[in-house]
């Protein structure tokens, strides 16, 4: 086995049971629109990170609030505004308040529990993804909800944590030949949504790896260990889909109702992200029927060894038979049995049995028994 490949004593541990996530039910009996923020707060504050560029330079900063609106005075050809941190709704309210956003979007937006999903308003794209990430076949499958907005050459995006998967489309905006300086926001949409898929191509190919180790352990040492992973493998990718199949949807979308927001250039773009998003669907497809067949495998795999050990202990009993009925016959305490007075009978008897041994052993190997 190489270093790489995962043992079964990582996947136990990558798959100890987790707690459920408790379902958000404080938001029954709200009103539409009412802000609530759904996910856990990890984050001490929320930070507002600005890119703006242009074909000529670029800068990023951190900034507070009472600066974004000056900056979007000094705007130059793309601002990208990144806020990490939902558990702040009274700044998301204030940005929504800025920027026009409508109260539902917000909702959206502070709902990190919810279905991806695209809408095109009047003024704005409002998109929200799952962004899944996986570093290595024994790491768990995380994931967390991105949501953007598309508005007026200004792309915002909202994230609940640290840590994202766009580090590539940052370094190609510090390239001043990169394509994408000259290109206007809604190809900062296509680029960043282009990241999280091909992610998903990532996780996907750890995932099979980590499949087809469950596999190995299923056909050679199944147990309860590698029954409990698989079942823990087969919930998580339920999780996985649901987070992966209404991408089709929300990537389809653009070309249905935002048309009109998205520049010609960028649209070939986005149909070119649609077909990776099939692919993305149909490798999660296949890896989860692989799943439910590496549980039948298992299935199988203990019950051929069951059947072994019922041949085991079958072909034991059936050389006990009739060593068990000679003894049974001269058990019988008759006087007249002339064998009980034989000088060489208990010989003649034990010798009988051994015989009968050897030639049952004989007949079960001829018949592959054995």
């Amino acid at each position: 086995m190489s270093p790489q490949t995962p043992t079964l004593k990582s996947v136990q541990k990558l798959f100890k049971p987790k707690k459920r996530k408790k379902k958000k039910t404080h938001k029954i009996g709200l009103p539409p629109g009412a802000l609530v923020y759904t996910g856990e707060k990890e984050l001490e504050d929320a930070t507002i990170n600005l890119i703006t560029y242009d074909e000529d330079e670029i800068s990023e900063e951190l900034i507070q609030l009472s600066q974004l609106e000056q900056k979007l005075k000094e705007k130059k050809k793309v601002l990208w505004i990144d806020i990490v941190g939902l558990h702040d709704v009274a700044l998301l309210e204030k940005i929504g308040a800025l920027f026009n956003i409508h109260k539902l979007t917000l909702e959206d937006i502070l709902n990190v529990h919810q279905r991806p999903k695209m809408e095109a308003f009047n003024e704005y794209i409002f998109a929200a993804v799952k962004m899944i990430q996986c570093p290595n076949p024994e790491s768990p499958i995380t994931d967390e909800q991105i949501s953007f907005i598309l508005k007026d050459g200004i792309l915002l995006t909202f994230q609940e944590k640290e840590g994202d998967v766009f580090e590539f489309v940052r370094s190609r905006l510090i390239d001043p030949n990169r394509a994408i300086r000259q290109r206007k926001a809604d190809y900062l949409l296509y680029a960043l949504l282009d990241a999280v898929i091909d992610n998903y191509f990532i996780v996907m190919e750890n995932v099979g790896e980590r499949i087809e180790n469950l596999e190995s352990q299923a056909m050679t040492s199944p147990g309860t260990e590698t029954l409990n992973a698989l079942y823990l493998q087969r919930r998580e990718m339920m999780d996985l889909r649901r987070s992966v199949y209404p991408l089709r949807e929300v990537i389809g979308s653009f070309d249905k109702y935002a048309d009109d927001k998205i520049s010609p250039e960028t649209r070939p773009f986005i149909r070119d992200l649609y077909e990776n998003t099939i692919q993305v669907i149909e490798t999660m497809e296949v890896f989860r029927d692989m799943s439910s067949g590496v549980l039948d495998l298992y299935m199988n795999s203990l019950s051929n060894r069951m059947n072994n050990i019922m041949k085991v202990l079958t072909v034991i009993s059936t050389i006990f038979i009739p060593l068990s009925f000679v003894a049974g016959v001269y058990g019988m305490n008759f006087d007249n049995m002339p064998e009980l007075h034989w000088k060489y009978g208990y010989f003649y008897v034990v010798g009988g049995m051994g015989l009968a041994i050897v030639g049952m052993l004989i007949f079960f190997r001829k018949k592959d028994w054995i």
